[in-house]
């Protein structure tokens, strides 16, 4: 049976700013993930962490290796075929919650849903998800409310909202409490661990909280752009 998520000596580098060799940045990073799995990738600025990140979702592209979902090779697919890989079976949570200011709440949450045509039916069931997973983070509440209404733990909470809106099959997370305070961050590190139970989805985030991290089912620690799982 295929793996849910595989990379197999996945290796970048990007061109140096002028006539240098190549910047490495990744450096033979192998990882199995099961679906369900949540997974924590600690390490300081500049390991390669967000990197790996944007690799596993198709925004990037590695220099050599291969990236394996569901038994199919994102290497060998085209931008379009990236594009409804990401729209349909990924959800990404950014440090920055890059919410529209001039959009509700809930318009901010559906935005997602209006990249393919969509009938009746579709728009009714994703406005009833839209409202079940509000009010599940505690938002049903503020769904007409704007961003600028909100405290940074409640937009954050909407980002992840947004994230999951489009059922997606696997959630990655950049630093999705560094720009909370304590208890802000200690509130989304809980919703997200059972957001990975109830809605079922595979979880992989990076950060540098070690508390975030420690709630994880497995944490990785890059260094110098290789991966080890801490046992």
């Amino acid at each position: 049976m295929a793996s849910f998520l595989k990379l197999l000596d996945v290796s970048k580098s990007y061109d140096a700013i002028e006539d240098g060799p190549p910047v490495p940045v990744l450096n033979s990073v192998s990882l199995e993930i099961a679906a369900g799995e949540s997974v924590a990738i600690v390490g300081p600025s500049g390991s390669g962490k967000s990197t790996l990140l944007n690799i596993i979702g198709g925004l990037d592209r590695p220099s050599s290796g291969q990236v394996s979902f569901q038994g199919e090779d994102l290497g060998k697919w085209k931008e379009k075929e990236l594009a409804e890989f990401r729209h349909r079976r990924l959800g990404f949570i950014f440090q920055a919650h890059h919410l529209l200011p001039q959009c509700s709440v809930l318009e901010n949450v559906l935005i997602p849903t209006l990249a393919a045509p969509q009938s009746a039916a579709d728009r009714k069931n994703a406005l009833e998800r839209a409202g079940r997973l509000l009010d599940r983070v505690g938002l049903g509440a503020r769904r007409n409310h704007r961003p600028g209404q909100l405290s940074g733990g409640e937009r954050q909470r909407v980002a992840v909202v947004r994230a999951l809106i489009c059922q997606p099959q696997l959630l990655l997370a950049d630093e999705p409490t560094g720009a909370l305070d304590r208890v802000s961050a200690e509130g989304m590190a809980r919703l997200l661990v059972e957001l990975n139970a109830e809605e079922r989805v595979t979880l992989i985030l990076v950060t540098h909280a070690a508390d975030l991290a420690a709630q994880m089912r497995r944490r990785c620690q890059m260094r110098d752009g290789r991966l080890e799982e801490n046992r």
